[in-house]
């Protein structure tokens, strides 16, 4: 695979970024893709390693040392033919997944690993530029219908899949816009919308029917959680109406913080902030905005979704961005004898911290503090992980200038009446409860099936689109007795 020498001659080559003062001036992308030579000099360093542990890194086991080896020998598009043969989106994952399969690399072990992420972008960005990216309508329909709930990577991963063997598939999506947690969660810098439209169109010409602003069930009283639908369908009518459902929702109940102080105003939860960014972008209307433009803005969470609150702040002009994580600062670099093949505990700079934000580890937010009803400070203690629970350093106490939080610290599970609307048990993390065996992905409820952050929880965009092609080919093997579908 590769060049049988390259891994000795050739260094990995990042992508490259647009420079901070530039882009944080707008909310479109700034990653600088490989050029076709930098590609195939990336492929070249692929290793004949007899056992690609890269595969089994990837959630959707994409085939990476073929795809890297075509890229080599200049072959791209059968290159895009094995990287759609595993991966429905690679236009997405090539973008924002954190590449478990270059933590995977055996070249990992002692040196920098293959830029497989990199060069995934490339094949996908010039696939879409020669036209290499076109429907696959089915040739013969099977009379069968299936409503996806939820049009996010999982649900369009399964509706693809699904539309392409033969069935009437329509999505379901509460928001105007599909796309999910992919459309509203991550902001435009990271991932711009227009590859969700484009997948949309040929989605649509191979039968799949969307609808928006069209809400299942009824959502919690009081709920956070990001709804603009205009119309609502019930469990009971899609049960009637369709001979199999997939529910495909996020995993969309924030995890709170219930200290002292929490109900003072501005304090937000990073999914009413960033959803209304986004729709903003997109030239929708938002009431009552939440900006950070010229505040002291406290983020509390250190994942992705933190820095993705970071991001939107620096280009809301906010006065300072403090990101706050519970955790310890973890190493520069992992012991890799001790965490290979596997994803290692390191320090992750993102590129929204290199725009602008003071990281604050081991630190636990205590009271929120307020004058006339609004938040202007945090009182905050700084912790130590002992015996298997957190311990308040004593003294530590401190208070900072807060006129913005943010609250990113992760997800707890899906909409509860999502689940309970349609009879579906639930796990002891309130997911719904359904295997991955042989005949899986499908819950104690009839024809009713659950793939994504709906059943394993809060994960990547990859597991989503796995998990949405392997719920796909049960439902298929349910309908019809059998499948040809891949797992």
């Amino acid at each position: 695979m590769g060049k049988v020498t390259g891994f000795l001659e050739f260094e990995r080559l990042e992508e490259g970024y647009e420079p901070v003062e530039k882009r944080v001036k707008n909310y479109k992308e700034f990653v600088i893709g490989l050029k076709p030579e930098e590609a195939k000099i990336q492929g070249a360093r692929c290793m004949d390693c007899g056992t690609p542990f890269c595969n089994n890194g990837c959630p959707v086991n994409n085939i990476i040392p073929d795809f890297n080896d075509l890229v080599y020998r200049g072959d791209w598009q059968n290159a895009i033919e094995v990287l759609h043969s595993t991966n429905n989106f690679p236009d997405f994952t090539g973008r924002v997944c954190p590449a478990p399969c270059e933590a995977a690399c055996v070249l990992n072990i002692n040196n920098d690993a293959v830029g497989i992420k990199s060069i995934e972008h490339a094949i996908i960005d010039r696939a879409w530029a020669e036209g290499w990216v076109k429907p696959q309508p089915a040739a013969v329909k099977t009379g069968k219908k299936v409503a996806i709930v939820g049009s996010g990577p999982a649900g369009m991963a399964a509706a693809q899949q699904l539309a392409r063997v033969g069935h009437a598939v329509t999505v379901f999506e509460k928001n105007d816009t599909i796309g999910g947690l992919l459309r509203f969660g991550i902001p435009d810098f990271k991932f711009d919308k227009s590859h969700i439209d484009r997948r949309v169109k040929q989605m649509e010409a191979e039968g799949v029917v969307f609808k928006t602003n069209t809400l299942i069930g009824e959502m919690p009283k009081g709920s956070k959680v990001t709804n603009w639908a205009k119309d609502t369908v019930s469990p009971e009518q899609l049960n009637q109406d369709f001979d199999a459902v997939i529910l495909a929702g996020g995993s969309e109940q924030s995890r709170d913080l219930p200290v002292p102080g929490r109900d003072l105003a501005g304090i937000h939860f990073a999914m009413e902030f960033l959803p209304q960014q986004n729709r903003v972008n997109a030239g929708g209307k938002v009431k009552d905005q939440i900006m950070a433009t010229g505040k002291n803005v406290i983020v509390i969470g250190g994942g992705d979704t933190g820095s993705d609150c970071v991001g939107t702040s620096n280009r809301h002009g906010a006065k300072s961005v403090i990101q706050f994580e519970v955790m310890p600062r973890p190493p520069e670099e992992e012991d890799r004898p001790l965490t290979w093949p596997y994803w290692p505990i390191k320090l992750r700079t993102s590129s929204s911290h290199e725009e602008g934000c003071d990281r604050e580890f081991a630190i636990a937010t205590k009271e929120f503090i307020g004058e006339g009803g609004k938040v202007t400070a945090v009182k905050t203690v700084r912790v130590e992980f002992k015996n298997g629970k957190f311990e308040e350093v004593a003294g530590s106490e401190q208070i900072l200038k807060a006129d913005l939080v943010l609250l990113a610290m992760g997800f707890v599970n899906p909409v509860d009446t999502l689940l309970s609307g349609f009879g579906v048990e639930k796990d002891a993390r309130g997911n719904a409860k359904a295997s991955t065996d042989v005949g899986g992905y499908k819950t104690n409820a009839a024809k009713v099936f659950a793939a994504g952050d709906v059943r394993r929880g809060q994960s990547l965009v990859v597991w989503a689109i796995r998990e949405g092609r392997q719920a796909a080919r049960e439902v298929d093997a349910f309908l019809m007795g059998a499948t040809t579908l891949p797992r």
